[in-house]
């Protein structure tokens, strides 16, 4: 269990963070007529936020992984 963490820690914070900052999206700024689909509701505003911590965790995953192997080799 603890390797799976280690593996995926920067991807579960981000998505942790991101899917909160879409709830506070939505909470403080979102859209009370409810013509704009993705702000109007809270489950639909969190899982954008998600899976853009997600995207946003993927990556920062890749590069530090991709960084370390490089400074491996130097």
């Amino acid at each position: 269990m603890t390797e799976f963490l280690k593996k995926h820690l920067f991807t579960i914070i981000f998505t942790g963070t991101g899917a909160l900052g879409g709830f506070l999206y939505w909470k403080f700024i979102g859209c009370l007529s409810g013509t704009c689909p993705i702000k109007s509701v809270w489950y639909l505003s969190t899982l954008y936020g998600a899976a853009a911590g997600w995207i946003l965790g993927q990556l920062t995953r890749d590069v530090i992984i991709n960084f370390k192997k490089q400074k491996k080799y130097d």
